[in-house]
């Protein structure tokens, strides 16, 4: 594998991970810019957007904020685009069927995030309580290294998410690609709709609005319809 493409994929999910809860927030960790942020630095900024697309929209309704650690759609986009741009061509695939197959594939292991994330917030837990005895004790020439000592649980946490989905979704997809891989080939255009549809679903059943379900099945058949006839 290139190796080169592999440390511009880790680097990418550090920033674009850090920049989730722990420092900018410019929304670089939107999977909707931190996929196409990839792709175009691995050389597949095709792959990259229609991995954003697929993601964005599916756990928008369940952001990181305050003690809400939701799966990590970042690092979701970031390594799909990376098997994307990587992986999948050494295995034979290519177009928007290999964008696909790779979301799938790294979707599920978003969860991996949460432990990874978890893990970063007791250890920072732990710098806090260090922190205040360094205070307590007159030591405050030491509290900008546990601010940047926090920021770096962040970042490891970033980096060993991306690392776990990089390599469990390199084997997935040698294991599935071969079955799933010709399924979406034969239906790649409503792939592409029914991700970003199920996202407005989610999005929508967290929104208290009077008859949402009517107004989500109609724009859903509305979309489908649209798509039939052209």
């Amino acid at each position: 594998m290139p190796i080169d493409k592999i440390i511009l994929a880790c680097l990418v999910a550090i920033f674009a991970g850090i920049d989730r809860t722990a420092m900018w927030q410019f929304m670089l960790s939107r999977p909707i810019v931190a996929a196409p942020l990839t792709g175009v630095l691995l050389g597949d900024p095709e792959a990259g957007l229609l991995v954003g697309v697929l993601v964005e929209l599916l756990w928008l309704g369940r952001l990181p904020v305050g003690a809400a650690i939701p799966p990590d759609d970042t690092q979701v986009a970031v390594a799909a685009t990376a098997l994307a741009a990587i992986s999948g061509p050494l295995q034979g695939y290519e177009g928007p069927t290999l964008a696909i197959l790779a979301t799938i594939v790294t979707l599920p292991l978003g969860k991996v995030g949460q432990l990874f994330d978890r893990a970063a917030r007791h250890g920072n837990g732990r710098l806090l309580t260090k922190a205040e005895e360094a205070v307590a004790e007159g030591r405050v020439d030491e509290i900008e290294g546990f601010h940047l000592r926090g920021l770096g649980n962040f970042a490891l946490a970033a980096l060993a998410t991306f690392v776990v989905l990089f390599v469990a979704g390199t084997v997935l997809m040698t294991w599935l690609g071969p079955l799933v891989s010709p399924l979406i080939d034969r239906s790649v255009i409503w792939w592409i709709v029914t991700f970003p549809c199920i996202g407005a679903g989610a999005i929508i059943g967290t929104i208290n609005v009077t008859r949402k379900a009517t107004l989500f099945t109609a724009s859903f058949v509305t979309v489908y319809l649209t798509l039939w006839l052209l």
